[in-house]
């Protein structure tokens, strides 16, 4: 399987894998990547820095969302064989060492295997390495506040429920949000689409989610590039409250 890359805007693709997005974030010959996807993606994470004219040794860091195996899978990879730091919140370091894990447990699939979806979802978890252990030995938290120095300059936005340390990555001169797993546009799982956040299941903290929904509607930005589902267009403040609606 293919991954499709999607030109956002200048410097900026979206990148669809199996079931989960990435980002590359590109200025000159540098690269930022947000996210890498399962385990399992990492022939489509390197065809899609070569498709944009890249390569893993052009990659000056990679930003994780939070550490669920489907957006953490070749982060280890990257920084043990090219040096890449992997940069994450300070609450979200642990996690992507696996201190601890805050994702959602075999025996909570079962419980919803009746739902449509989750079963073929399961599967796909399951031969795309998303229960094995890719831990990362040295996580960075974000070195500085603010917009980070990296190419697209993102800007951290601290959006926790999913996980304890999720962020989103704002991009305000190109009125993007990059928001991960914290406002998703479609997912294996879900029967609606559009701005949503995922089901109930997968949230560490439910509560923490749905109050992050007002932190991103607070975001200047009119292009949603979701960790799960195709770009979404339109005011932030409208994403998140149809998000919340959908929530209740």
């Amino acid at each position: 399987m293919r991954a499709q890359v999607r030109h956002v805007g200048e410097g900026i693709h979206l990148v669809h894998g199996s079931h989960t997005n990435w980002v590359i974030l590109r200025e000159g010959d540098a690269v930022t990547l947000v996210d890498t996807g399962y385990p399992g993606d990492r022939e489509q994470l390197l065809a899609s820095l070569a498709e944009v004219g890249s390569a893993p040794e052009a990659v000056v860091a990679v930003l994780i969302t939070h550490a669920h195996s489907d957006h953490l899978g070749s982060a280890e990879y990257l920084r043990a064989a090219h040096g890449t730091p992997v940069l994450l919140h300070d609450a979200e370091v642990p996690h992507a060492r696996r201190d601890f894990l805050q994702q959602v447990t075999v025996a909570r699939v079962l419980r919803n295997a009746w739902r449509p979806g989750v079963l073929p979802w399961a599967v796909h978890v399951l031969r795309s390495g998303g229960t094995e252990r890719h831990p990362v030995s040295s996580p960075e938290p974000f070195p500085t506040a603010g917009p980070l120095d990296l190419p697209g300059r993102p800007v951290p936005v601290h959006t926790p429920g999913h996980t304890d340390g999720h962020c989103a990555y704002h991009l305000p001169d190109a009125g993007v949000v990059i928001s991960g797993d914290a406002l998703v546009s479609g997912h294996a799982t879900s029967r609606v689409a559009g701005p949503q956040l995922l089901p109930g299941m997968f949230h560490h903290d439910r509560a923490r989610a749905v109050a992050s929904l007002d932190v991103l509607a607070g975001l200047d930005g009119d292009v949603l590039l979701p960790g799960h589902g195709p770009p979404h267009r339109g005011p932030m403040g409208e994403a998140a409250r149809r998000a919340r609606e959908r929530a209740f």
